[in-house]
């Protein structure tokens, strides 16, 4: 009876099934609310972000290649979607271009990462190794769909290099992200939610006893 009652409560804390100890799905709404994980996840997004242009600009550094003119194309041709003026002078336009490429960038992740904070706020729990698969999933369909559907690059086109110019700056975006977004999660736990022993560690506990 005991030992029933006990693992009773470790499986209430721990979100473990009393039967095998497999996980199940237990919300866990923070005291702040869905919009204090979207902000995290916002945040989490943001040094995602710092993750994936560091990735970028050492794939440069060490391949010697130049930066891609993706981003600043597409904000021309969005520009001229929404009728917003340009400058005439090639200089000025170049920078604006390039300014408004890099927010769009920033932008995005931050983006991402606050849809990921509402997934995890709505009870849609992820360790962060499934969580970092889902969020590079959704920052290359955020990153890449926009120029896809503009006409700006062709996947179909891409060499194998190529693929991998864009798949791992976009994974460690998701690594960084998930993993920043767990932590921060995490430490606003109370102690006796963070780490729960497992039901069978529980057992062979009663058992010595």
């Amino acid at each position: 009876m005991l030992l029933k009652s006990h693992t009773r409560a470790v499986t209430q804390v721990s979100g473990l099934h009393p039967a095998g100890g497999f996980p199940h799905a237990v919300p866990e709404v923070s005291n702040h609310g869905v919009i204090r994980q979207i902000l995290l996840g916002a945040a989490a997004g943001a040094a995602g972000a710092t993750a994936l242009n560091a990735v970028t600009y050492l794939d440069m550094a060490l391949r010697t290649r130049p930066a891609s003119d993706t981003p600043e194309r597409t904000a021309e041709r969005l520009s001229e979607l929404a009728h917003l003026p340009l400058p005439d002078d090639p200089q000025k336009r170049a920078a604006r271009l390039t300014a408004i490429g890099a927010l769009a960038g920033i932008g995005t992740g931050a983006g991402v990462g606050a849809a990921y904070g509402l997934l995890q706020g709505a009870g849609i729990r992820l360790p962060v190794k499934a969580g970092s698969a889902v969020v590079t999933a959704m920052v290359l369909v955020a990153a890449n769909g926009p120029m896809v559907l503009l006409g700006i690059t062709d996947p179909r086109t891409w060499r194998p290099v190529d693929w991998a110019a864009d798949l791992v700056p976009h994974a460690a975006f998701g690594a960084v992200t998930a993993a920043v977004y767990g932590a921060a999660t995490r430490a606003d736990r109370p102690w006796w939610r963070r780490a729960a022993p497992p039901v069978a560690a529980v057992r062979r506990r009663a058992r010595r006893r």
